[in-house]
């Protein structure tokens, strides 16, 4: 027997053989995952350890000695509590941190500027932002949450719309002052124009479908110039950097738009039912219930 102090592992599995009364029943617990002669063998240890006999064996099971009844007595208690203890700081571990899935545009230019505002209600909770074209692919865990861009079809029962789809023509001032402003949606046309390409398979308002909406052709000769980007962060550079006219999501480029950055060219077009989904969350976490009704509160 020495002074230095207990194995918690032979504590619990001393606990378990205590309260399931056998040594076959205690190995089968999932807790241990171990096998009948593996349990015995840290029982002997224990009682090695402490040089008096715990358990005695019985033909169906095991009966605790007094001074093995003394030590569940105490042991018992202690295990739980540290088993509770350890599962609150599971629970608090993965509470803390959410996976906030959304696409590129919605992430960079109405997310991550008003992020401040969560962290400051909110700074025992760690969001990570994870920003794809796919982000309906993404989301595996139910704490996650998924701000997606489509219909109400599409992103499912429960769902709030954030920010309904409008678009409007926009450029950079500096580039109005160098080029005639467009007096219609037919001089956009003969214009260079910048484009967000389309590999997703959600559908949202592009030059073609602008044109199509206002009835207006624009042939061959005049696509000549146009630059394209599959990222709308990099159109909205491009078009800050005067390079042509881009299309302007409300509630994405207002910040540029009011700090005089960017400027309306033209007439919107809208589509009520289509835009950014905040979706119906798996889970009820209290932090995830936290950050879905701060991107409510956050609507416009």
């Amino acid at each position: 027997m020495s002074d230095r102090p207990l194995d918690l592992g032979w504590m619990r599995i001393f606990t378990e053989v205590a309260r399931r009364g056998s040594l076959t029943a205690a190995a089968a617990a999932a807790s241990l995952r171990l096998t009948q002669p593996a349990v015995s063998y840290q029982i002997r240890r224990l009682e090695e350890e402490l040089g008096v006999a715990l358990v005695q064996r019985r033909h169906r099971g095991i009966e605790l000695t007094t001074e093995g009844q003394r030590l569940f007595e105490i042991v018992s208690r202690n295990v739980d509590a540290i088993d509770l203890l350890a599962q609150q700081l599971r629970r608090t571990e993965e509470r803390q941190t959410i996976r906030l899935h959304t696409d590129y545009a919605f992430s960079s230019l109405w997310l991550i500027p008003r992020m401040h505002g969560f962290r400051a209600l909110n700074p025992d909770i760690n969001i990570q932002i994870v920003a794809t074209q796919d982000p309906l692919g993404q989301g595996k865990h139910d704490s996650d949450v998924m701000v997606i861009f489509g219909t109400r079809q599409e992103a499912g029962e429960g769902a709030v719309l954030l920010l309904s789809e409008k678009v409007t023509p926009v450029c950079s001032p500096a580039l109005l002052a160098e080029t005639p402003a467009p007096t219609g949606v037919a001089d956009f046309s003969r214009h260079k124009l910048i484009h967000l390409e389309n590999t997703s398979q959600a559908h949202w308002f592009d030059w073609a479908a602008y044109f199509k909406h206002f009835g207006v052709h624009r042939g061959a000769e005049h696509d000549g110039g146009d630059i394209s980007f599959n990222n709308y962060t990099m159109v909205v550079q491009a078009t800050i950097g005067e390079q042509g006219f881009a299309l302007g999501w409300a509630g994405l480029v207002d910040p540029l738009l009011e700090a005089g950055v960017l400027v309306t060219a033209g007439p919107s077009l809208d589509a009520p039912g289509r835009g950014y989904w905040l979706m119906r969350p798996k889970s009820s976490d209290s932090a995830v219930r936290k950050l879905t009704g701060w991107l409510i509160d956050e609507r416009r």
